[in-house]
């Protein structure tokens, strides 16, 4: 097997391509070039439209544009044809050049005295013209002297002289301020199914929250101190999360453990810088879209900033004489509000003042918290886990001293790794003795949900559930191999490949109790489990698995196929 991905054809190149300072030039003058040259002034494009006659025939929107210094109209008709002080071929005396040779003679000029010009779009062949009309068989020309300049040049309903495509579009708006945001969405099908491209950036747009291109505006990504964004002087890390799309994404990658409460260590600049940016992955990544809209940018560097104790925010909290409690270790069970317990459900809707979430919990459970109980999630981000559960301890005591019930929210089992034993002695020695309320262990739902039994008759009699990673980011003993039993193992992907090489290697001294995996053992990875973007990849082998995204968890043996559901 392969140990990369072979590249399948049919694709294209998707970019986005960056038009300040350069200029757009459009042949044509009907309503699919008012539709060009909109999108790009929207990119901050100069545009140049191309048309015999000028101004008095293009369309109505075309001339308002110009009228109004958005753009230039060109009359093509009375474009000078021979370049001054040069012997052009294209020079004869007048009546000489037919009127298409003339016609590619004038844009040859107008293209070598306008370098700015960067993309040809050319509209005028829109179906249902014939293959013969004067248009298209002026597009082949103009096409082929577009390239010869080595500018890319679209035309329309004519795929095979394209070198560049147009996606259908679909801007964002922050619902606050009405004004439209940098998020863009684009659909293209690469010259199949055409039509259906308009439709699929509908149901896009549809799924996704109306708040997301607000969330874009507040997501920060100038380091502190660095408002300007300049970091040249610091070596960042290639984790992939500091751009759009530069390659395997794994936001959780194991990072050195700063300290907690009043033990945090001060930073350098560089490493300031390295935090911020996987910090800002990680809130982009995990929190609510629409929590992320209604930040304010002086909470989002608040969140980021580092900071000993959990950002206030402005939420407004009566005192109260009377004494708080700290009710149940609260859980989501699993992902979705279906699967939420009553007890869970009632906690959150009815008793909470104060919800203490964990980052992993889904927007869709966070939205039954009434609007009037603030909730507070935790910056548990790469290297700051003691950190934030520090401060997520604290504001808890601080609230029920001021007379507030709290809601300590986290996904799964709270008793399963979900540290509530800590706070649990915690809470009591501030004077406080918590209630507990179990949830269902994404151990044992993201696999079913996945179409994986854990146990299965005659295939897997037993499971044990691990962790793939210890205390400060320690490497764990992990279970041997044993045929009828399936190992569950959480928080581990982001260590996959150490997971993986401890399972399968001859001898591992401290990192195996048991004989090795044979590596042929099947083993499934399972990202985001109960989500409507679950993500479970089936791997025949453990010696074929490659690099995975957190959060997720592996399952591993050979109830993995029993149903085979996720083969």
């Amino acid at each position: 097997m392969d140990p990369f991905p072979p590249p399948t054809s049919g694709a294209s190149l998707l970019l986005s391509f960056r038009m300040h300072k350069k200029t757009m030039l459009i042949v044509g003058g009907d309503t699919l070039a008012a539709s060009r040259a909109y999108a790009a002034l929207e990119a901050d494009s100069a545009v140049r439209v191309l048309v015999k006659g000028g101004l008095g025939v293009v369309c109505e929107e075309l001339r308002w544009r110009s009228e109004r210094g958005q753009l230039d109209v060109v009359d093509w008709g009375v474009l000078p044809v021979a370049a001054p002080d040069s012997e052009s071929k294209y020079e004869h005396e007048p009546g000489a050049l037919s009127e298409m040779d003339r016609d590619v003679a004038a844009l040859d000029r107008y293209l070598a005295e306008e370098p700015a010009i960067s993309l040809v779009c050319i509209t005028d062949t829109l179906s249902p013209s014939p293959s013969t009309s004067y248009a298209r068989l002026l597009a082949a020309r103009l096409a082929r002297l577009c390239r010869s300049r080595r500018i890319p040049v679209n035309v329309t309903d004519m795929p095979e002289l394209c070198d560049f495509a147009f996606a259908t579009v679909h801007r964002f708006v922050d619902p606050a301020t009405r004004s439209k945001t940098a998020l863009q969405v684009g659909v293209t099908t690469n010259g199949e199914g055409c039509r259906l491209a308009g439709r699929i950036r509908r149901d896009i747009v549809a799924g996704l929250a109306k708040e997301v291109g607000g969330a874009v505006v507040k997501s920060l990504s100038s380091p502190p101190g660095d408002e300007e964004g300049t970091v040249d002087d610091v070596e960042m890390e290639g984790d992939g999360e500091e751009g759009e799309d530069s390659g395997v994404l794994t936001p959780n990658r194991p990072v050195p453990m700063r300290g907690g409460g009043s033990n945090k260590e001060e930073e350098s600049r560089a490493e300031a810088t390295r935090r911020h940016m996987k910090w800002v992955a990680q809130v982009s990544e995990y929190w609510p879209i629409s929590r992320l809209a209604a930040m304010t940018e002086r909470e989002m560097r608040a969140i980021l900033n580092g900071g000993v104790g959990l950002p206030a925010h402005d939420g407004r909290r009566r005192c109260s004489c009377k004494r708080g409690r700290i009710p149940p270790r609260r859980s989501r069970d699993p992902a979705i509000p279906p699967f939420l317990t009553l007890a869970t459900h009632s906690a959150l809707t009815k008793h909470a003042d104060l919800v203490l979430s964990d980052k992993l919990v889904p927007a869709a459970v966070l939205d039954l918290v009434p609007p009037h109980v603030e909730v507070r999630i935790a910056r548990k981000f790469p290297g700051n886990a003691d950190g934030a559960q520090v401060e997520m301890m604290e504001a808890a005591v601080d609230a029920a001293n001021r007379g507030l019930t709290v809601v300590r929210l986290k996904q799964g089992d709270p008793i399963v790794y979900g540290r509530a034993g800590e706070e649990i002695i915690y809470f009591r020695s501030h004077g406080y003795a918590p209630l507990v309320i179990p949830g269902i262990s994404s151990a044992l739902a993201a696999p079913m949900f996945a179409g994986i039994p854990v146990t299965h008759r005659g295939v897997a009699d037993s499971f044990v559930v691990c962790t793939g990673v210890g205390r400060q980011g320690r490497a764990v003993k992990l279970p041997g191999y044993e045929q009828g039993r399936t190992v569950l193992v959480l928080m581990g992907v982001a260590r996959l490949g150490e997971v993986v090489k401890a399972l399968v290697g001859p001898a591992c001294p401290g990192r195996r109790d048991g004989a090795a995996y044979p590596v042929c053992t099947p083993i499934s990875i399972i990202e985001r489990g109960s989500m409507p973007d679950q993500r479970g990849d089936v791997e025949s082998a453990l010696a074929s698995v490659g690099e995975q995204r957190p959060p997720g968890m592996m399952v591993i043996g050979w109830a993995v196929l029993a149903l085979g559901w996720g083969a």
